[in-house]
């Protein structure tokens, strides 16, 4: 699950090159994401999230496992970002709410990291919203508030992975396919989703699941587990999406 998906020109930040620019947030437009399915999230966030959006693990082609929120069944297909490019949903995940900027490796040393911005952002000119820079050079408020923000998420993601790994060496993960079935009679499967198997999590010995109540990681699980009732609620969207174009159209 690539960390850049949304950004179509990543440039770093930088107060020369980028003195003068503004940020108009009233430019608040969410169609970056309309054609994702699923995006990262952090364990931090399974609490919020799983009210919304199923909660699965993905594994990628290096073998590294992401935890994600399902968004859509078909692929290149988001179906809480509605035609005014507004987010339907309580909760937007922080792999969102992030953009136009991104924390990325900066190719120097081991684990160092820059504040990226996407600069094909419409919201960004040099007129309108809030500047980046102060006129000495140093970093305004927004700015500085987005790259807290930034690394928190960035930690967040970090221990999640962690997170991820212990559950792989307990072998608490199992793959299977999410079938969402319509009301129409048709059915859309979702291959290849690991799922947390309750079964083996009930047969942990009791020192292995302390450990995880006393993580957090215990409410983390739950969390997932609870979630998995919404692949219904997506199969409501799609119908609901179908109807509104065969309506409007």
């Amino acid at each position: 699950m690539s960390q850049v998906m949304f950004y179509a020109k990543p440039e770093a930040v930088n107060k020369e090159k980028h003195r003068t620019l503004r940020l108009d947030t009233s430019v608040a437009n969410l169609n970056f994401a309309k054609q994702t399915n699923s995006v990262m999230l952090a364990g931090l966030e399974f609490q919020h999230a799983a009210k919304e959006y199923p909660i699965v693990f993905v594994q990628s082609a290096n073998d590294q496992v992401f935890a994600a929120a399902l968004l859509g069944v078909r692929t290149d297909e988001n179906l809480f970002v509605n035609q005014d490019g507004r987010w339907d949903a309580r909760y937007i995940p922080a792999f969102v709410r992030r953009y136009p900027f991104i924390l990325a490796e900066s190719g120097g040393e081991a684990g160092q990291m820059t504040v990226c911005m996407d600069v094909a952002h419409p919201g960004f000119n040099t007129e309108k919203g809030e500047p980046l820079f102060q006129e000495n050079g140093e970093p305004t408020a927004i700015l500085n508030n987005t790259v807290r923000f930034l690394q928190d998420c960035q930690e967040g993601y970090l221990r999640t992975t962690v997170f991820i790994n212990r559950l792989r060496e307990l072998d608490l993960f199992v793959t299977q396919a999410v079938k969402v079935e319509m009301t129409d009679g048709r059915s859309f499967t979702i291959q290849g989703l690991m799922t947390v198997d309750e079964t083996k999590l009930l047969a942990l010995d009791e020192k292995k699941a302390m450990e995880l109540f006393r993580l957090g990681e215990m409410g983390w699980i739950y969390s997932h587990l609870i979630s998995l009732s919404n692949v219904n609620r997506l199969a409501g969207l799609l119908a609901a999406r179908e109807a509104s174009v065969v309506t409007n159209g």
